[in-house]
């Protein structure tokens, strides 16, 4: 059997991987082998890797966050990461490692399978994020990859354009929309019993990530808590920041704010099942994560899309771009609920596409041909 190593470093990324493992976990011509490293391993993050291990084998497990939360720690954990996944890449010797995204974890995994020599599939690449660091992180996985799943047709030209062969880039659809289709997500009624949380006539969802290109975001996430405060009639649910440098100060932030205000609730993670439940039953997502981009829009809920972390990606036109200021977060929010507005977000349209994915990853897995494949060659575009 054909062994595809998959390996996720945090909650967002798992949630998209998701299917994808449950398919692999019951395909009878691959075998699934699992390595869970970053976030998931670790307390103040909602040891992740629970929910994981509960229904899916870890094959191995490498904590590489035992640093402080700032830049200098994540060059530590960069280095642990790179020497102790090709470790466990060296014990388990897969056909295949598959990563996800753009994280620096994910980085580190594919330097070790570039330098082990084992074939690498890249999903969700040619994506910009230039409010991030991640951007290289992403375009750098691409160029040491193999194989391409990507999410457009624009992102797939954007990974041809840094050089790769045509007939190994494949177009299969965003990962995020296979989820909405196909979890049964909570009714209402469900989901405030599994938060304990009541929601109220207004409800909106705060997810926010450090901003890796720039030193100010304990600032810039002030500006969001000082829009929320000014509402009325409406309840807040905070999932935390990542594991990014400076992620431990604006989750500490968070934990303040809902101390001192009774309509507001925070996780560190909700899971996929909760989190797009929470979607389902929120009015606004508001924040600077891909999850407004790539699942709100086909959820029907407004999108509020604060600061640089996002730029350059694909939007739909129910996402609101915002500076990290409250009088236009606030401005912002008042656009979200007019009924000319929501007409707009009700259209469900996302330039992501409706497909399922996973399944046409899995085919391809199955039968690409490996031989001479990690011997590349640049592809000049005439």
């Amino acid at each position: 059997m054909r062994k595809i190593c998959v390996i996720t470093g945090s909650r967002a990324e798992y949630g998209l991987l998701y299917w994808l493992i449950k398919e692999l976990n019951m395909s009878k011509s691959l075998q699934l082998q699992l390595i869970v490293t970053g976030s998931h391993l670790r307390s103040e993050y909602g040891n992740t890797y629970l929910q994981i291990q509960d229904e899916f084998n870890i094959d191995k497990k490498i904590d590489i966050l035992n640093f402080s939360n700032d830049a200098l720690g994540v060059c530590k954990s960069m280095g642990v990461a790179t020497s102790e996944i090709g470790k466990a890449l060296n014990d388990l010797k897969p056909d295949i490692v598959v990563v996800l995204g753009d994280r620096y974890e994910i980085f580190c995994a594919a330097c070790a399978a570039l330098v082990l020599g084992i074939p690498i599939a890249h999903i969700h690449g040619g994506e910009l994020s230039a409010g991030a660091i991640d951007e290289a992180f992403r375009h750098s996985i691409t160029k040491m990859s193999h194989i391409h799943f990507t999410a457009t047709k624009e992102y797939a030209k954007r990974v041809a354009q840094l050089g790769e062969d045509p007939k190994f880039i494949f177009n299969v659809g965003g990962m995020g929309i296979e989820n909405i289709k196909r979890l049964k997500l909570l009714n209402k009624s469900k989901f405030q019993s599994s938060i304990n949380f009541k929601l109220n006539k207004k409800n909106i969802l705060v997810t926010y990530h450090p901003v890796t290109t720039q030193k100010d975001n304990q600032n810039e996430f002030k500006e969001i808590l000082k829009a929320i405060n000014e509402l009325k009639d409406t309840n807040i649910i905070f999932t935390k920041a990542n594991s990014d440098a400076g992620g431990i100060a604006i989750n500490k932030m968070i934990d303040e704010y809902v101390k001192t205000n009774p309509n507001s609730i925070a996780f560190a993670s909700l899971g996929s099942l909760r989190y797009l439940s929470a979607l389902k039953h929120v009015d606004i997502i508001l924040g600077n994560s891909s999850s407004g981009l790539l699942e709100a829009p086909s959820m029907g809920v407004a999108t509020i899309n604060v600061g640089s972390r996002q730029d350059g990606r694909l939007k739909a036109l129910s996402v609101i771009d915002v500076k990290p200021i409250k009088s236009q977060i606030l401005k912002a929010i008042k656009l979200a609920y007019t009924p000319k507005f929501q007409k707009i977000v009700q259209k469900k349209q996302n330039p992501y596409g409706n497909a399922k994915p996973s399944k046409a990853i899995i085919k391809i897995l199955k039968n690409i041909n490996l031989k001479g494949i990690t011997i590349k060659r640049f592809k000049d575009i005439i």
